[in-house]
């Protein structure tokens, strides 16, 4: 259990710190980086040596780079143009280290403690080089773990080396770049305020328990799992001394399934710290959309039959044995661990989905993930215990048969939809123009006519044996695929909104034809402020300022269900001048607008594409991260009203009209 435990957090680690800092490196967290760091350069008779210091807080540790990489994540240096203007003499060189076993990752880590330093040897290849660039990628663990980056410029030439810990570009002309960025707002205090009802968030995380329950069901169904069910409960019944005896067992058995999931979900809250950031990263990041891609390939693929996803035979072997040793209570709660581990093959893929799902959700990512575990955790425990009650129940399950196999089959399927929707935002965060709506839509059509032929049984995978016969529950299986193929087929032809799946398929303006207007439902909008601004001044109308994302699946629902309400849509065609900034969009600015943005005297963020300007032109005047986000300003940059991230169509629609309000004398 350890073991499965350490694994999930390494895998996030290695996955999702590294693109929260590439994502979100800069922004003010409640976490301020705990290590300052300082560089001088050493000239020697035929080479130079780099020096990089770290200055860390009290209890913290910065993890060197040739720490264990199956615990925290070692740091690593990335020497910017080495090879054409200089080489490396060795590799670099650390200053004394500490080393200390970790209990959770179970390896000993060698880790910095106050001080530390690393030491790289250059030999020039180029005399005229001006500067020698170095990058490092590390992270620092106290109660919780933060990733940073920080970038060293070292100038060659006497004279020009900058002061300690400053980066290249916080000169006048960065001033003036970041001094742009920053609004003078009038009647900031109506910023504050919330129209959110305070049972959204309960709300939502009882939808999540509910698809964690639903997973669970399914998950039920499955060739893994379906026939321990009477096995295990005639165990509990017969093995026990009395009914009463083997009711206790069962039930605890029961309870047991349910904590194993709920441990499963622990791990995540160490990043809670960082949370907003994770989910964000997921969102936007394009090569953690494209490792998703492939993990829900995959897990199509083994519910398809071609291979099984299986974790090590030795761990449900060793499970087993030590619940035959430890009996009592113990020994049931590893037998529950047994079926957890034996029956990943199928459960796996299922709870990948759920991990999927709450990424794409709002909220905490470790909140979300522990109602969906739960969820499902009490659906798969609810027949051992329901049996273990009733037992004469147990004559009324189907027998086992190919029926799972087909329950696997279309667990595949909707892996694939799964799948495609992470490449989606690949594909829209990068600009690449391979799934555009419609080639979106046309894959799911095909997905979708896919099952149900399958379902009617016009072909079957061969890795599965004969067919489990065209029963009903298939056909009404096939008959709601195809409904679902026609309501995509709808929106496909007539362009219309698909409000039952907003959020998924890609902006109706991110098309393979050529349309009149780039914004949400054909509105005129403009993407750049300062030429929003300048429109709304010479047509004196109020700005609607949108804070937005290619990869924002709440985004896109506020566009497609809220947006395209009639009196909604009126307002924002002849009221408003609509300004949507995509914090996420990763084209890079020219090289005269890239600058680094100072927040303070220790903290900096570099602005290299759009997305880095309009999230740093977010958090700087309104003190936000997170997305849709909405503001109403005057020409004259009057706060109209408090900043709102409602989805509710009615509240949104008495926001925007209280804001013209505001603007009359």
């Amino acid at each position: 259990m350890e073991n499965y435990l350490r694994s999930i957090r390494i895998g996030l680690l290695a996955l999702v710190l590294p693109a929260v800092v590439s994502a979100q490196f800069g922004l003010p967290t409640q976490i301020e980086d705990p290590v300052q760091w300082q560089q001088s350069l050493q000239r020697g008779d035929s080479t130079l040596t780099l020096v990089m210091e770290a200055e860390i807080q009290e209890g913290w540790h910065l993890y060197t780079q040739y720490s264990d990489p199956n615990g925290a994540m070692p740091a690593e240096f990335e020497f910017v143009g080495e090879g054409t203007g200089y080489l490396r003499e060795g590799p670099v060189e650390e200053s004394e280290t500490h080393t200390a076993y970790n209990d959770i990752f179970e390896v000993d880590e060698t880790f910095y403690k106050e001080q530390g330093s690393f030491r790289q040897r250059i030999r020039l290849l180029d005399p005229e080089l001006d500067q020698i660039v170095v990058r490092i990628h590390y992270q620092v663990c106290e109660e919780v773990c933060i990733p940073g980056d920080h970038e060293f410029v070292f100038r060659l030439k006497e004279g020009t080396t900058p002061p300690p810990g400053k980066m290249e570009g916080t000169d006048a002309r960065a001033a003036a770049l970041g001094a742009a960025l920053k609004l003078d707002l009038k009647y900031t205090e109506r910023l504050r305020g919330s129209d959110a009802p305070a049972e959204a968030g309960e709300s939502s995380l009882w939808v999540i328990f509910g698809l964690g329950f639903l997973g669970g069901l399914i998950a039920l169904l499955t060739p893994c799992v379906f026939p321990l069910i009477p096995l295990t409960v005639s165990f509990f019944t017969k093995q026990s001394g009395s009914r009463g005896s083997g009711i206790r067992r069962a039930l605890w058995y029961g309870a047991s399934i349910i904590l194993i999931y709920f441990l499963l979900s622990l791990p995540f809250h160490f990043f809670d710290s960082v949370d907003s950031q994770i989910l964000n990263s997921i969102a936007t990041n394009i090569w953690l959309n494209l490792f998703f891609f492939v993990v829900f390939i995959a897990f199509a693929l083994s519910f398809f039959g071609y291979y099984e996803l299986t974790l090590p035979a030795s761990w449900a072997n060793r499970v087993d044995a030590a619940s035959e040793r430890i009996g009592g209570g113990v020994g049931i709660f590893f037998m529950a661990l047994t079926l957890a581990i034996v029956s990943f093959s199928c459960t796996g893929p299922i709870l990948g989905g759920l991990l999927g799902s709450t990424a794409l959700s709002e909220g905490s990512v470790a909140t979300n993930l522990t109602a969906g575990m739960l969820g499902f955790g009490v659906a798969l425990a609810l027949p051992f215990t329901v049996f273990a009650l009733f037992p004469a129940g147990l004559s009324r399950l189907p027998a086992s048969g190919g029926w799972m196999e087909t329950v696997k089959v279309v667990l595949g399927f909707l892996e694939l939809a799964l799948a495609f929707k992470f490449l989606s935002n690949a594909d829209l965060v990068g600009h690449w123009g391979l799934l555009k709506r419609e080639v979106f839509l046309g894959i799911w059509i095909a997905l979708a006519l896919g099952l149900a032929l399958y379902l009617l049984g016009v072909f079957r995978f061969k890795s599965h044996g004969g067919s489990a016969g065209i029963g009903w529950v298939r056909r009404a299986l096939a008959l709601a695929s195809l409904a679902f193929a026609g309501y995509l087929a709808y929106g496909l032809v007539t362009r219309q909104p698909l409000q039952g799946l907003s959020g998924f398929p890609p902006p109706d303006f991110y098309s393979v034809v050529e349309l009149e207007s780039d914004c949400p439902l054909g509105l005129d909008c403009y993407k750049d402020f300062e030429a929003g601004l300048e429109v709304s001044r010479e047509s004196g109308k109020p700005i609607l300022l949108d804070f937005t994302g290619w990869a924002c699946v709440n985004c896109r629902k506020m566009e497609e269900q809220v947006w395209s309400d009639p009196a909604v849509f009126q307002l924002l065609k002849d009221r408003y001048i609509l300004v949507s900034l995509y914090v996420d969009d990763r084209e890079a600015l020219p090289e005269d607008q890239q600058f680094v943005y100072r927040f303070n005297a220790e903290r900096t963020k570099r602005i290299q594409t759009i997305g880095d300007r309009w999230a740093t032109f977010q958090t700087v005047n309104f003190g936000s991260v997170s997305q849709p986000y909405y503001v109403a300003l005057s020409p004259d940059l009057e706060v109209l009203g408090p900043a709102v991230q409602t989805t509710d169509t009615e509240t949104y629609r008495e926001w925007l009209t209280a804001g013209l309000r505001a603007m009359e004398p």
